[in-house]
């Protein structure tokens, strides 16, 4: 059988390891799947969500807020910031974040980091739109 072996890793700890059929990851030029066979690569990883098709063809996706991904000999090494899982999502706290960071966004004072604001939105937009 075609198989990869995915290992992905976050700061705390092992979040998921493998054999799989192919990953779809949100690189930072835009998606792409890594299939049997991909050639060697290194990419930085964007906020976004994580596709995995288990042997069995089955999907499940989990939201990531950036990292990095090696492939190699059909392995995979993703080290992400987070992986989550829809079911460890909490929806209510997601839109509170959205909301909170919207405002911030909305105030021009020099108190207030702009970009952090926006990567605190795009993180909460990507769970929200992973539970959807």
């Amino acid at each position: 059988m075609k198989e990869l072996n995915l290992e992905v890793t976050t700061p705390s700890k092992t979040a998921f390891s493998g054999q799989i059929k192919s990953v779809t990851v949100p690189g930072s030029k835009g998606n792409f799947q890594i299939l049997f066979n991909h050639a060697p690569i290194m990419s930085a990883l964007d906020i976004g969500v994580i596709k995995i098709t288990g042997l069995d063809d089955k999907k499940t996706m989990f939201a990531i807020s950036g990292g990095t991904v090696e492939v190699s000999n059909n392995k995979i090494i993703i080290l992400a910031e987070t992986f989550e899982a829809p079911e460890d999502i909490d929806l209510e706290r997601a839109n509170s974040a959205k909301l909170r960071a919207e405002e911030r966004l909305k105030d021009h004072s020099q108190m207030i980091d702009h970009v952090r604001a926006q990567a605190a939105l795009t993180r909460a937009i990507n769970r929200i739109r992973l539970l959807s």
